[in-house]
């Protein structure tokens, strides 16, 4: 199995989605929206996450202000992608009907996001054919 290049820790993924909502923050700005009580070893704890999620390739640091800034590196739905797809190796021999089939049956679902659902399938098929 390859190894897991943007494999994230929950602490990591609470930073990841304040980093997507705001564009881009510092770590004061990231430790004060996870730990609003928090102190020194909070922001050293946001720091050392930063540290690990940049050594991976997962944020950016701009070192040009006098207070570094972060940005997220990858988005959402690549890191969606990821960890689908290795949920799908590690429960379904990598098969995707399993996961989509439990999906889908979770919940009941709009018109809306039928209508969605629907397109999606439509445009897949429709490169499907082309290819």
């Amino acid at each position: 199995m390859p190894p897991k290049k943007h494999h994230v820790t929950d602490a990591e993924l609470a930073v990841l989605h304040y980093l997507w909502d705001q564009n881009t923050a510092s770590i004061r700005d990231i430790c004060d929206e996870l730990y609003p009580q928090g102190g020194a070893s909070q922001y050293y704890t946001v720091q050392k996450l930063l540290e690990r999620l940049e050594t991976r390739g997962c944020v950016t640091r701009d070192r040009s202000g006098r207070v570094h800034r972060f940005s997220a590196a990858i988005d959402r739905d690549m890191l969606l992608a990821e960890r689908l797809r290795e949920l799908s190796e590690a429960l379904c021999d990598g098969s995707v009907m399993p996961m989509l089939s439990g999906l889908l049956k979770l919940k009941r679902w709009t018109s809306s996001e039928q209508q969605q659902l629907q397109q999606l399938i439509d445009e897949l098929s429709h490169k499907g054919r082309r290819s």
